[in-house]
């Protein structure tokens, strides 16, 4: 099994989460691809965060795909970093090749991530180009120490296959819709 995993806020959740969601699927050929939605991102201020069970919510209504899992494992186990998630999956489910997938901004501040060497020390990492974050990711500090590990794309099909640290940069359809942006248009109404 080859699963995908989506982490995020999701406040709110857009078609550019499902585009990403999608491609995934095809260009890594994933089983499924799991939308961990965070009780809440440690890099943010959650204080105006929806509650977890609105966000899982409107991810399962507007994902409405038969591969693709919201989940709110992290409240579960009670842990809101990737690396102890990572961990925990990779215990609980030890036949799974997982996937870590991420927007292009977020390689931007992957260094800021608690134990972010050894999360690319558990998972191959798809890396997904976001609008505005193209050139700006490939110069990133996490981009240039895992240089080395980085894969082209054209062998992306192979990531979840590739012990880790493995990456690779995904291009394709984008869509111009952040989440961030989807806020600041709600505070506005």
């Amino acid at each position: 099994m080859r699963i995908g995993l989506f982490g995020g806020s999701f406040d709110p959740p857009h078609e550019g989460h499902v585009l990403v969601s999608r491609m995934a699927l095809t260009r890594l050929r994933l089983d499924r691809v799991w939308w961990l939605v965070t009780p809440g991102n440690p890099l943010k201020d959650a204080r105006e965060l929806p509650s977890l069970a609105a966000r899982m919510a409107a991810c399962r209504k507007l994902a409405a795909h038969p591969r693709i899992v919201v989940s709110g494992v992290e409240a579960q186990i009670r842990t809101r970093f990737t690396y102890d998630t990572l961990r925990y999956l990779r215990l609980r489910c030890p036949g799974v090749r997982f996937v870590w997938i991420m927007g292009a901004d977020n390689l931007l501040h992957f260094h800021r991530w608690r134990h972010w060497r050894e999360i690319a020390r558990l998972a191959p990492i798809a890396v997904i180009d976001r609008p505005g974050a193209s050139l700006r990711a490939a110069s990133a500090k996490a981009a240039q120490v895992l240089g080395l590990a980085r894969l082209r794309e054209q062998d992306s099909v192979s990531l979840a296959c590739k012990r880790p640290p493995a990456f690779v940069y995904l291009h394709g359809k984008r869509a111009a819709q952040s989440s961030t942006a989807l806020r600041a248009a709600r505070k506005d109404q």
